[in-house]
């Protein structure tokens, strides 16, 4: 305010100054304006002075005033300098950015709001092929065309990797993250799996080769057992319960190996071509009827199955996907308990329920259900002779199905397994719904 009141005084005295002269002249209004012209013409040099400083020497010193103007000039070079160093140190920032990323093993792409490539790192031209005189500006999609890097590109959900080979080097297998971040703008990181992806292959085949070898020594072992435990009668008592303890290890060694050797063929087999529109209904009185069959009809089972539509997809791994959540549920409930398997619609799809009233799992076992072996109570598991395979083989049919496993559990409150699949796996050319009676 004191500023704006002495350029205000000094006006006032400019134009006082031209009223004197134009008064001893005669001229008054004259000479008031020419006071203020003076004025002008003062501002005007000021003004030309500020517009050569910031446009032609920003770096020098600002240019001498007094008053409103030599305030204004302070302030702008403060302003200046105060922005220098920040562009200095955005600068230094963005120097230790691209040094890092050079020294990643990994490829770092930055992509712009429409997709195109604005800077990588050595190992993303190593990797990808990208090249700095050619690529700056492409389209990412021009570069790296699998048809699968394209539809996860578009499709704009991360959530998960994409894994695919190297679109230079067919034997490195990298595995693809996309992030969104700023205004739109997509960050691409590839690793190398290669490694990784061999030591996988090699424990699969390792699991599926020691599993068929044991079948033939078990095959072996199952037949002289049975023949042993029909002349149990002619054996002393305690080498006939030997036998048939030795029967029932054996067994459960068999189901062992046989369902190591399906969950390896799961994850080696990508096929799916002999995927149809099946019956859900028809197949869950099956499973049902196998289930009470094991439970000795000791549970109380429930089929609902009045959703119209038909699953499309292979009916052999449903079906083992299904019994082993029906078996699950019979073996890890007490007599009595109902059980239910249910078709219906979910979502924009369609999902198989197996729920229980039973003794529930507490949510802290949830996220590793689904893990080879793992158990939630190691010691029932066993007495029931389960595998520990079961929820894995599940996990893995319906991951080639399209869908999803959800489990919802509490202490005290049952359990509900619910197997969800999309919209594209469903056939609605199928005959309508018919009532299905309560099995028990």
């Amino acid at each position: 305010m004191r500023l704006w009141s002495r350029e205000l005084w000094r006006l006032l005295g400019w134009a006082a100054l031209g009223t004197c002269l134009g008064w001893l002249l005669g001229l008054p209004g004259l000479g008031l304006a020419g006071g203020f012209a003076m004025c002008l013409v003062y501002h005007l040099r000021q003004l030309r002075a500020a517009y050569r400083w910031l446009t032609q020497r920003p770096q020098d010193e600002p240019p001498a005033a007094r008053g409103l103007w030599g305030e204004l000039f302070d302030r702008l070079y403060r302003y200046q300098k105060s922005q220098r160093i920040t562009q200095s140190r955005l600068r230094s920032t963005l120097a230790r950015i691209q040094e890092s990323s050079e020294a990643m093993r990994d490829s770092v792409v930055m992509l712009d709001r429409h997709g195109d490539l604005e800077w990588w790192n050595s190992a993303a031209s190593n990797m990808l092929g990208l090249q700095t005189a050619h690529d700056r500006g492409q389209h990412i999609t021009n570069l790296l065309r699998d048809p699968r890097f394209i539809s996860y590109f578009n499709a704009r959900d991360y959530s998960e990797p994409l894994t695919l080979t190297s679109p230079i080097d067919e034997r490195r297998i990298l595995q693809y993250q996309i992030t969104l971040y700023g205004d739109d703008e997509r960050l691409v990181m590839a690793r190398d799996i290669t490694r990784l992806h061999q030591l996988e292959q090699m424990r699969r085949d390792f699991v599926a080769n020691v599993s068929h070898e044991l079948r033939t020594p078990l095959t072996v072992l199952s037949g002289y057992l049975e023949t042993y435990g029909e002349m149990a009668d002619q054996l002393p008592p305690r080498l006939g319960r030997s036998i048939g303890q030795m029967q029932a290890q054996t067994q459960r060694m068999q189901n062992l190996v046989n369902d190591l050797l399906l969950l390896s063929r799961l994850e080696i087999d990508q096929g799916g071509q002999d995927h149809q529109p099946m019956d859900v209904t028809s197949l869950l009185n099956s499973v049902g009827a196998d289930a009470l069959a094991l439970s000795e009809h000791q549970h109380t089972l429930t089929i609902e199955g009045d959703y119209p539509a038909q699953l499309v997809g292979s009916e052999q791994e449903i079906r083992s996907a299904i019994s082993n959540l029906a078996f699950n549920a019979v073996r890890y409930t007490p007599a009595g308990s109902e059980i239910t398997l249910r078709w219906k619609a979910f979502g924009q799809g369609a999902c198989i329920e197996v729920c229980d009233d039973g003794e529930g799992i507490d949510p802290v076992h949830i996220p590793r259900l689904t893990e080879r072996f793992y158990r939630v109570d190691k010691g029932r598991s066993t007495a029931t002779g389960g595998t520990g395979l079961g929820l894995a083989i599940v996990k893995h049919v319906l991951l080639r199905h399209d869908a999803q496993l959800q489990i919802d559990s509490h202490p005290g409150e049952g359990a509900r397994f619910r197997c969800v699949f999309p919209a594209t796996r469903l056939s609605t050319s199928a005959t309508p719904p018919r009532s299905v009676p309560t099995v028990t």
